[in-house]
């Protein structure tokens, strides 16, 4: 089957024995048309099926009016929020969204970059995946000064914006809660510290525990995944260890719980054996048995920061150079699974 072909105002003004300005100027509601001519045309617009190619007029205007953003993975309370935040913001500014999904892989994430920059995004929103190591994918953005800003997951780099939290200030304030409850062997269950959130949130651990005289031993910390089978291997793991610690930081609620979950499985008193501290404050957190103490992760706020701040510099109240970094107050949120019931 053959597909119509697009109608256009040429069409229309056939029919109306109009002139195509004419046409034109009624279907923007130009005042310079009178009314019942205007909606004579944009009646006849509808009975025809016209469509207005907005992407051919933005083009010609040097600008499509989207935004591109590449997260590291959708399934995630955190980049929800996220993402409810940054359309909040670009919907009232008047940006469409694209979305590029990277599944935790600099191949993929780069290929995003690729394909944005050639569906000619107007700005990008970023938070890198587990194995980026340098921002080579994002070099033609630069060239054309294209405003990046990158959140979350960021690298020192010459261009772009980054929104963060203080993670080495989280991992401390997480560190420190538990060594007050009491815990003199901690844990530290975490990810790819190639990523500055997690070798941050390390620091803060590492700091917290000499600060309080306590030891960092290496076979505290595990590195994984933080996926489901990687939290049940983790508690298998700090449950054979001797000593048995008796406090464990983990950097996501998500693994948290399933930890949690897997310990008391085990018999394993929480927090009377073992105290829990999570990350994020995903609503996970809050349905445990018992509730997981947390460090609550504003990513709505974040989401809302980023697209402002890509905003202002399409708007050109900033730099699209701009290499200003903006940091979100993040907090403990302090629950059952650090405090004797």
């Amino acid at each position: 089957m053959i597909p119509k072909k697009d109608i256009t105002i040429y069409d229309i003004a056939r029919v109306l024995n109009l002139s195509p300005a004419t046409v034109s100027r009624g279907l923007k509601d130009h005042p310079a048309i009178n009314i019942k001519t205007r909606k004579k045309i944009t009646e006849m617009a509808k009975e025809m099926g016209y469509r207005s190619n907005n992407f051919a007029s933005n083009l010609r205007r040097q600008k499509t009016n989207t935004i591109g953003i590449i997260v590291h993975e959708l399934n995630s309370n955190f980049i929800t929020s996220v993402l409810a935040g940054i359309e909040k913001v670009t919907t009232e500014a008047g940006y469409d969204l694209i979305i590029g999904h990277s599944s935790e892989t600099y191949k993929k994430e780069a290929a995003n970059a690729h394909n944005l920059f050639h569906k000619r995004v107007d700005g990008l929103i970023a938070s890198l995946a587990f194995d980026t190591r340098d921002l080579d994918h994002f070099d033609p953005y630069v060239q054309k000064g294209i405003p990046i800003v990158f959140f979350d997951r960021v690298e020192e780099h010459h261009y772009g914006t980054r929104i963060i939290i203080d993670n080495v200030k989280a991992g401390y304030e997480a560190t420190s809660h538990l060594i007050a409850r009491g815990c003199r062997n901690i844990a530290h269950i975490t990810a790819n510290l190639n990523r500055n959130v997690y070798a941050d949130r390390l620091k803060g651990y590492q700091q917290a525990l000499k600060d309080n005289g306590l030891p960092f031993e290496p076979a505290n910390l595990l590195v994984n995944d933080l996926g489901e089978d990687s939290a049940i291997r983790s508690a298998k793991q700090v449950l054979a260890m001797a000593p048995r610690p008796d406090g464990v930081f983990i950097t996501n609620d998500f693994c948290a719980a399933v930890f949690l979950h897997a310990v008391l499985e085990a018999g394993v008193d929480v927090p009377g054996d073992l105290a829990i501290v999570g990350f994020n404050n995903d609503a996970i957190s809050k349905i445990t048995v018992p509730q997981l103490t947390t460090i609550n992760y504003p990513g709505e706020e974040m989401g809302e920061r980023a697209a402002r701040s890509l905003v202002d510099q399409l708007a050109g109240l900033s730099s699209s150079r701009s290499t200003d970094t903006i940091i979100i107050r993040s907090e403990l949120l302090v629950r059952g699974s650090t405090q004797p019931r």
